[in-house]
């Protein structure tokens, strides 16, 4: 066997110790290729040890069912207030701020350190998800000067989180909604809300700013999202797009509830969308009813998690009801997608969409707490 081998190499004109290099290299480069293969999911992951290890400890210091439930059982807010001051996460806040500003610095600050850690292939698209709170801000100063309230009244709504938000606080002094925007000029939300100035003058109404800051914000995350390089940043694309397609289907619903056409409501939808494209938008808004929307929504993810909640928006005849659904549905879709990718990017998805959940439930439970007459089961039945 050895000889005919000899044989046909020399029939090639190939001398022996040539073709013994040349079967090395072979070697040599089917190896390295192996190599990089099995290396490729090792490679992924590394960039994820440092900062899941991070998400998982504050994790593990999220509200669990029976701490939530003792919130729930408390007197009032000062109680709720001293039970919150027990929790490293939250005892420094409370301390300093009223408590409901408290939580939203804090929630604040939990997606700047997300934004600092996040591995380079996702980062921008957190580093966006911050700015959360420079909408919030913006928002609260149109409001604080649609009241006429002082500077010091504003500044009680302002969250100090954030790169502008020593603009933000200078913005605490002016008068009108006008001056906040002209005050803006050399950010990024100028444009968006000078264009939408026109219509909140002819209309009265706050909708109009509201709705471009929310518009410009999910555009821009969606869009960045888009750019995937890896199996981490399409899975967090899938997660921002399911918030996308929630946000417009909200807004969808409650325009057919105000019978507005898809002209009327068109100019406040992320027309882009994820799964719910513009043309699916207009047909949505061109249907008889909510409940012929849900219909139209065959087909996609969202149809079955409506169908199971119109029985009860039916009987209670409240939109609430199907925005919990939807709200539900994006929790299930970041819970579905850490249990797929427990070593990229899935924890930090998961992590950021229990302390959003965390932070609405305290939210809610100091506002019943304000009011009269809440029962413990009542006030388990509004959690989110």
């Amino acid at each position: 066997m050895a000889d005919e081998l000899i044989g046909i190499i020399n029939n090639l004109g190939i001398p022996t110790e040539a073709f013994l290099v040349i079967v090395i290299l072979a070697f040599l480069a089917i190896g390295a290729v192996i190599v990089i293969v099995a290396s490729r999911p090792v490679l992924d992951i590394y960039p994820y040890l440092q900062p899941n290890a991070r998400v998982r400890a504050r994790k593990g210091r999220l509200f669990n069912e029976k701490q939530l439930s003792e919130i729930i059982e408390a007197d009032n807010i000062e109680e709720v207030t001293n039970y919150l001051r027990g929790f490293k996460d939250y005892a420094d806040y409370v301390d300093k701020y009223p408590i409901e500003k408290a939580l939203d610095v804090q929630l604040a600050e939990s997606y700047n350190l997300i934004s600092r850690i996040a591995p380079n292939s996702v980062k921008d698209t957190f580093s966006l998800l911050a700015k959360k709170v420079d909408i919030s801000n913006i928002k609260s100063l149109i409001a604080a000067k649609e009241m006429g309230l002082s500077r010091e009244e504003t500044l009680n709504f302002l969250i100090p989180v954030g790169n502008h938000y020593e603009t933000f606080e200078q913005l605490a002094d002016v008068k009108t909604v006008s001056d906040i925007i002209n005050g803006l000029d050399g950010t990024e939300y100028a444009t968006l809300l000078e264009d939408a100035l026109p219509t909140y003058n002819e209309s009265k109404m706050v909708l109009p700013l509201e709705s471009a800051l929310d518009k410009y914000f999910l555009e821009s995350i969606l869009s960045k999202s888009a750019v995937a390089t890896d199996n981490n940043s399409r899975l967090l694309h899938e997660f921002i797009g399911a918030q996308v397609d929630v946000a417009n289907l909200k807004l969808i619903i409650r325009a057919k509830n105000d019978n507005l056409s898809f002209d009327e409501a068109g100019s406040f939808l992320i027309k882009s969308g994820y799964q719910i494209r513009e043309w699916k938008m207009k047909d949505l808004l061109e249907s008889d009813s909510v409940s012929d929307i849900v219909g139209r929504l065959e087909g996609t993810d969202y149809h079955e998690v409506l169908s199971e909640s119109l029985p009860e928006y039916n009987e209670k005849n409240s939109l609430e009801v199907l925005e919990k659904a939807l709200d539900n549905f994006v929790y299930e879709t970041a819970k579905s997608l850490s249990i797929q990718n427990t070593l990229g990017v899935g924890p930090i998805i998961s992590y950021l969409t229990k302390k959003e959940n965390e932070i609405k439930n305290l939210k809610l439970i100091l506002r019943a707490k304000r009011e009269v007459n809440f029962s413990v089961s009542e006030i388990q039945e509004m959690l989110v």
